[in-house]
């Protein structure tokens, strides 16, 4: 935490900190937060300020590293597939992590009917391969289906902006995979690469990290995962709330109206309440936590919280923050509970934008 920023933002101080404060009020200074750069205006900048002496490399694909060698038809000559002159879509996407890599590829009809493909990626390999070698796979089985006008849409702008000759192609492992998914558009009367931002490409990056998450050492030995349809839950009774549940500071509030201690509460367990209660405030009906800078919070229960971390998280920036980042702004913008720092994490952890 920034001291000066605290020392001037913060509406209660105590002890040495307030009066550091009152001395530098003399000097009439105004705190200004510093703006964040991001990391594409460096990237946008580099692009447009190019090496003068720098010369692309354009040679050919080494025989040494090639690891097959495939025949492929010329689709030219066959007849149009299904749903002659109408235009699909494909969504592609690679994923590379810890367990392994895997790509996922989505091909949409006009009437919305979804054909997925999904492989995984048993060789060494980048997180750019992997993007280029779902963007070919996808379009091989568009070829395979005799399709003649696709759109090919990607969440990775370094593929989309290199086939489209956007940006430059300049490492050496891409060149080759830039060219080969060319040379694909004679197979086409007309294909398009677009970018798509990846909240748009949720079921093509599952595809991919399902097939990174499992090891496939033969043809045959893949999974066949089969959804089914649960239209009944699987107990009826099952209801949301429970008509006696109780907030989390029931009992300290409860104590600090009333003076009452709960019901068959030993002698031991009357402390804890007595205990906590002089950090907690009642004022008309609301409860409020006294911060370790005297600053009151307010308390919310569970659902209230529920609220308010999901529009700190996915707000109107739409910022995705950490769960350290999520707990300071909840708590400065007012609000507490008791479980915050771990339901900040908890949500974090299961946002699938994250």
């Amino acid at each position: 935490m920034d001291p000066i920023k605290y020392i001037f933002e913060k509406p209660a101080l105590t002890r040495r900190i307030a009066r550091w404060q009152m001395i530098l009020t003399e000097y009439d200074i105004q705190y200004t937060t510093q703006k964040a750069i991001k990391s594409s205006v460096i990237a946008d900048y580099l692009a447009h300020q190019p090496v003068d002496d720098y010369q692309s490399m354009h040679f050919e694909f080494p025989d040494e590293n090639i690891m097959c060698v495939a025949e492929t038809s010329n689709s030219q000559d066959q007849e149009e597939g299904p749903e002659p002159g109408a235009r699909w879509t494909l969504v592609f996407d690679g994923a590379s992590n810890a367990l392994g890599n895997g790509i996922g590829v989505v091909l949409t009809s006009p009437t919305g009917f979804h054909i997925p493909f999904t492989a995984r990626i048993c060789f060494d390999c980048t997180n750019n391969v992997a993007e280029y070698e779902a963007c070919i796979y996808g379009i091989e089985a568009a070829i395979d289906l005799r399709i003649k006008n696709l759109a090919v849409y990607g969440d990775f702008a370094l593929v989309i902006s290199q086939i489209n000759g956007d940006w430059e192609t300049r490492h050496p492992n891409l060149i080759p995979y830039r060219e080969h998914v060319v040379k694909f558009a004679q197979y086409f009367d007309e294909i398009t690469f677009d970018h798509i931002p990846r909240e748009e490409n949720h079921l093509a990056d599952a595809l991919a990290t399902l097939a990174s998450m499992f090891k496939v050492k033969w043809d045959n030995e893949a999974l066949a995962i089969v959804i089914k349809r649960l239209d009944e839950p699987a107990f009826c009774g099952v209801i949301d709330n429970m008509p006696d549940e109780k907030p989390w500071f029931h009992d300290i509030k409860k104590f600090l109206e009333t003076q009452e201690y709960p019901e068959g509460a030993s002698l031991t367990d009357r402390k804890t309440p007595k205990r906590l209660s002089s950090k907690f405030f009642l004022v008309g009906g609301v409860l409020y936590k006294r911060n370790f800078d005297s600053v009151l919070l307010r308390c919310v229960d569970r659902h209230e919280a529920a609220k308010i971390i999901q529009e700190v998280h996915e707000g109107s920036f739409g910022t995705h923050a950490s769960g350290h980042t999520m707990a300071r702004k909840i708590m400065r913008a007012g609000y507490y509970w008791s479980t915050r720092e771990h339901d900040c994490f908890s949500h974090v952890v299961v946002c699938h934008k994250c």
